[in-house]
């Protein structure tokens, strides 16, 4: 039995679970619902620094994850965005995650990035656009190589 048919889709749901926890993260300190930011139930104030814009990175960069829509620079994107909670929010506390309350920030960052490398997986729009693209192609490809 092969074990590498399992492979796209496992790492589709991967994509799908870690998009959607980010989205709802994003969601919660947006609007202030699953408990807000930081669990007070309020959301961050609109444009404040830096927590505003990363709430949106995380609701955006969620949402494509999720779908699988532009997923490797919005990955690479939240990547970054969680790299930098981390080195500025959390490690000047502590140098270990365990002791300065960043290990939610480290494993987003890592998980982002293997998406970011790795790709979408089988099941995500934007191997679907992938495939139309290529069916596309071949079907131009075979209209032109018929004799007129």
């Amino acid at each position: 039995m092969r074990t590498d048919r399992f492979g796209g889709p496992a790492l589709s749901l991967f994509r799908i679970v870690i998009g959607l926890l980010f989205l709802i993260h994003g969601m919660s300190s947006v609007f202030g619902v699953f408990g807000g930011n930081r669990g007070t139930g309020e959301a961050v104030p609109l444009g404040q620094w830096p927590g505003w814009y990363a709430a949106m990175i995380q609701l955006i960069c969620g949402a494509l994850v999720l779908l699988g829509l532009f997923t490797r620079p919005a990955a690479l994107v939240a990547s970054g965005s969680m790299a930098y909670a981390y080195f500025v929010v959390h490690q000047p506390e502590a140098l270990l995650p365990l002791r300065n309350n960043g290990e939610l920030s480290v494993l987003f960052c890592w998980a982002f990035f293997l998406v970011a490398v790795l790709g979408p997986g089988t099941w995500a729009v934007d191997t679907l656009w992938r495939r139309g693209a290529a069916t596309v192609a071949l079907a131009e490809d075979e209209r032109r190589s018929v004799p007129a």
